[in-house]
């Protein structure tokens, strides 16, 4: 079992999948995994939300995954999305990620089933007993219609080695600090929303799993090296400069206006999987618009 302090912090990216009409773009991908390399970024996220998970097979999982571990090639870690709303799935795929060469896994909250506490800590429990490897919760009520409170995080934190964070995504800041009165500064607190991510970091947060990451690498690890640095204003500059690409890449139902922003910069192409749909013309001049705000993009 690896130890509870890990080096998981800073500006770790939620990968987007690019898609080509028959399946996984993956000279796309590995092109953007090495850009993230080359920015400075702190971690990578692959099978996350962002990346469409819900419409990935088994074998894209498992490649995308593979793909990202060579990418980074030990440079930064690789947090693995493996999280679904069956506890058997969840552990067959933690243990697919541990294979392929994973440093940590990401675990969202059972979706859909609506579990209880209790519920949510055997889920837990059973997948940590799986895996050797650090598990980071992703509580986001917002997507599973269930919220992990504080009292069950702090029992899973004593009862699981390998239970070492929270991906915070619930949009309450007050829970920062609650959390770190009840687990202690041992616990991995990231936030889960790129706007929240200053106000995160100033509560006792040390970084971000971000979704603005995939278009601005190197501003989002800047943001985060200065926050680690404890030059605020530095990084009040560079949130202020991002806060309308923090906000307005939700315009739409995440990954497809990120997407979108990518296939503005030529990175891939905007296509999404059904059931999500391609960005609408009003949110493309929206999202233009911010990455102009955001010098990213000639207005």
């Amino acid at each position: 079992m690896k130890a509870r302090k890990m080096n998981f912090k800073g500006s770790i990216t939620a990968l987007i999948t690019p898609f080509t009409d028959v399946g996984v773009d993956e000279r796309a991908f590995s092109a953007l995994v090495e850009r993230q390399v080359a920015a400075g970024t702190h971690g990578l996220v692959p099978c996350g939300t962002t990346g469409e998970t819900p419409t990935l097979s088994t074998a894209e999982r498992k490649r995308l995954i593979e793909m990202t571990v060579e990418g980074a090639a030990g440079k930064i870690p690789v947090i693995s999305g493996c999280g679904t709303n069956s506890t058997e799935e969840t552990i067959h795929l933690a243990k697919q990620a541990e294979a392929a060469g994973s440093d940590a896994l990401l675990v969202v909250t059972p979706y859909y089933n609506k579990p209880s506490q209790e519920g949510l800590f055997l889920h837990y429990q059973a997948v940590a007993a799986s895996t050797g490897l650090p598990i980071i919760i992703y509580n986001i009520p917002g997507r599973t219609a269930v919220d992990m409170s504080v009292e069950t995080m702090a029992r899973l934190f004593k009862a699981c080695k390998n239970i070492v964070g929270v991906k915070d995504a619930t949009g309450d800041l007050n829970r920062i600090g609650e959390q770190k009165k009840a687990l202690g500064d041992d616990f991995i607190q990231l936030s889960g929303d790129d706007i929240t991510a200053l106000e995160c970091n100033q509560r006792g947060g040390i970084g971000c799993v971000s979704v603005t990451g995939n278009v601005a690498p190197g501003l989002c690890a800047e943001f985060q090296n200065l926050c680690g640095a404890g030059d605020l204003e530095g990084a009040k500059a560079i949130h202020e400069r991002l806060t309308p690409l923090h906000k307005h890449l939700f315009v739409e139902t995440n990954p497809v206006p990120v997407k979108y922003a990518m296939s503005l910069l030529g990175l891939c192409d905007a296509r999404v999987r059904l059931p999500l749909a391609p960005l609408s013309a009003a949110s493309e001049k929206i999202v233009q618009g911010a990455m102009a705000d955001a010098g990213l993009l000639d207005a």
